[in-house]
C-alpha cells in the first residue's frame, strides 16, 4: 500500500483558519486585560493531580477543600480539560464548605485517549441522522457518565453533588437519570436535553468550532482567545490573561483533536434525555446564559421545564463561558442549592 500523500497546503489551511476565527471574533467586545474580583482568593487545601482506574480507563483528577465536607463533582464540557475549571473558581466553591473534585473526561487531558478507536466523520454522522439511519460511534454520553460514577467509586464517594457545564451538563444529567441515588443534587449549566427540535447554535459559534484543528500548539494558542471571544457572546468581554494562561496549561497537558471529534460524535449520537428528565426526582438547578451563542437559552429553559421542581437561573450577558464577573452569582446559586438539601 502506498504511503499517504502529505498535505501540500498546511500553512495555507492554518492561515485560513486564523483569518476565519479573527473575523468571527471581530463581532464581539474587545478583551479586557483581566478581571479584578472584589474578594480575595480564599486559601483552601488541595491535592496534586492523581490518577485512578475508573470504568476501565485511567482518569486524572484533583481536589480542593476538606474531604470531610460534602463532595461536589465538576464535569467539564466538549474539548475542555479539568483545568478549564479555573483554580480560583474551585477554591471559592471549596471555601463554602464543599470538597470540590474536578477531572479530565475520557479522550482529553491526561485521562485515557482512545486512540485505538476511529475518528468519526461528523458530517457523515449528521447525514445518517437526518436519514434515520443507525450511527456507529466509539462511545456515547452514558459511557462518559459511567466514567464519572467510576471516579466516585474509586474515591470512595457514595454520592455527590454534581455540577456540569455544556457537554458536562449532559453527562451530569445522565448520571442523575442512571444512578439517582449517587447524585445528591444536579446543577446543569449552559446545557440541553438532547431533543432534536432545539434551536441550533449561532452560526458564528458553530463556525468557530468547526474550523480545521490547528496543526501546532503555537497556532492553537494563537486562536484560543478568539474562540473564547466568540463563545463568551456579544456582551461579555473575554479575560485575556486568564484565557491565555488556561490555554497554555491545557496545551502543556496534551492536545487531542481526535478525542474532541469522538466526544462530539458521542453528543450527536446520544438520544434525547427528555423522558428521563421528566421522571427525575433529584433536586435540580439549571443555570443558563441569556446570550449563549452555542447552546441557545431554550436548551436551559427546556431542561428546567422537564425536571419536576427544577430551579432556573437565567443570567443576563452570560454567553457560553464561566466569565469571572459572573462567578459570584453562579457560586452563590450553586452553594444555596446544595446547602438546602
Amino acid at each position: 500500500m502506498a504511503a499517504p500523500r502529505p498535505d501540500p497546503y498546511p500553512m495555507i489551511r492554518d492561515l485560513f483558519g486564523d483569518a476565519t476565527i479573527r473575523f468571527l471574533a471581530s463581532h464581539t467586545p474587545a478583551p479586557v486585560a483581566t478581571y479584578r474580583l472584589e474578594t480575595p482568593v480564599p486559601r483552601v487545601a488541595r491535592t496534586p493531580p492523581a490518577t485512578v482506574q475508573a470504568n476501565g480507563l485511567r482518569i486524572e483528577y484533583d481536589t480542593f477543600g476538606d474531604p470531610a465536607h460534602p463532595p461536589l463533582l465538576l464535569v467539564m464540557g466538549l474539548a475542555g480539560q479539568m483545568v478549564a475549571w479555573d483554580e480560583e473558581f474551585c477554591a471559592r466553591l471549596a471555601a463554602r464548605g464543599l470538597w470540590v473534585i474536578r477531572f479530565d473526561n475520557r479522550d482529553i487531558g491526561r485521562s485515557t485517549w482512545l486512540d485505538h478507536e476511529p475518528v468519526p466523520s461528523v458530517v457523515a454522522l449528521l447525514r445518517a441522522q437526518r436519514r434515520g439511519l443507525p450511527v456507529r460511534v466509539p462511545y456515547r454520553v452514558p459511557d462518559m457518565a459511567d466514567d464519572a460514577l467510576g471516579l466516585l467509586d474509586a474515591l470512595g464517594v457514595q454520592s455527590a453533588h454534581v455540577v456540569g457545564v455544556s457537554m458536562g451538563g449532559m453527562i451530569a444529567q445522565t448520571m442523575a437519570i442512571q444512578a439517582p441515588e449517587r447524585v445528591r443534587t444536579l446543577t446543569s449549566i449552559m446545557s440541553h436535553t438532547g431533543e432534536p427540535d432545539l434551536p441550533h447554535p449561532h452560526w458564528r459559534a458553530s463556525a468557530s468550532l468547526f474550523i480545521p484543528a490547528p496543526r501546532t500548539p503555537q497556532t492553537a494558542l494563537r486562536r484560543a482567545v478568539d474562540v473564547w471571544r466568540v463563545l463568551n457572546g456579544p456582551r461579555m468581554p473575554v479575560d485575556l490573561a486568564r484565557t491565555r494562561a488556561q490555554a497554555e496549561l491545557a496545551l502543556s497537558r496534551g492536545r487531542n483533536p481526535a478525542g474532541t471529534a469522538r466526544q462530539l460524535a458521542a453528543i450527536l449520537a446520544t438520544p434525547s434525555r427528555a423522558a428521563g428528565l421528566r421522571a427525575l426526582r433529584v433536586p435540580t438547578l439549571v443555570i443558563h446564559g441569556e446570550e449563549d451563542p452555542l447552546v441557545p437559552l431554550e436548551g436551559g429553559l427546556r431542561t428546567a421545564a422537564h425536571v419536576p421542581g427544577a430551579e432556573l437561573e437565567v443570567i443576563p450577558r452570560m454567553g457560553h463561558a464561566l466569565a469571572p464577573p459572573l462567578w459570584g452569582r453562579i457560586i452563590d446559586r450553586i452553594t444555596a442549592h446544595v446547602s438546602s438539601r
